[in-house]
């Protein structure tokens, strides 16, 4: 009984010590203290107001929420910055009677990424990502914020295995 307690125990440690190399959101152990989330100005062509803040706001989030860095306003050893450069609304499908069944919603944001700490690890670097609706529907109210839900989300999650988790 005894030797099973001692086997046990070990497995606790050995499965403890291992989550100071990586843990369970991906990422590798990250020398950094800080990080800054700069405005995502929004340059598209189509503009759709506030997205711009909801983006820098999602981003800020996920990474506080996924790192144990603290948000600074400057002198942060990690910084990201960048725009939204497209914001596009385009006919995916068509109906026999040639006009359009589904639209897809694309939005692209380039990342300016910076680390402080380790200048290998920087990027400029293009994110996007896109979202299908029925196309008698219009892109307001319910349907714009699951859009944006779900392009933000995925564009968030991309930056982040970009830049910390190294995916």
């Amino acid at each position: 009984m005894k030797k099973i307690h001692f086997l046990a125990l070990f497995i606790v440690l050995l499965v403890t010590n291992s989550c100071s190399v990586y843990n369970f959101t991906g990422t590798g152990k990250i020398d950094a203290k800080t990080f800054q989330v700069g405005f995502f100005q929004n340059n598209a062509e189509l503009i759709e107001p506030g997205i711009d803040r909801r983006f820098t706001l999602e981003l800020q989030d996920l990474i506080q929420n996924q790192t144990n860095l603290n948000l600074v306003k400057n002198g942060a050893d990690l910084s990201y910055e960048g725009e939204i450069v497209d914001y596009r609304i385009s006919p995916m499908t068509a109906t026999a009677d040639q006009r359009a069944a589904q639209n897809r919603l694309t939005i692209r944001i380039i990342v300016r990424f910076t680390n402080k700490k380790t200048e290998k690890d920087d990027f400029e670097k293009s994110f996007s990502f896109f979202y299908d609706y029925p196309a008698e529907q219009q892109l307001t109210g319910a349907t714009l914020n699951s859009a944006l839900k779900d392009i933000f989300e995925r564009i968030t999650q991309d930056i982040f295995n970009e830049s910390l988790a190294k995916w």
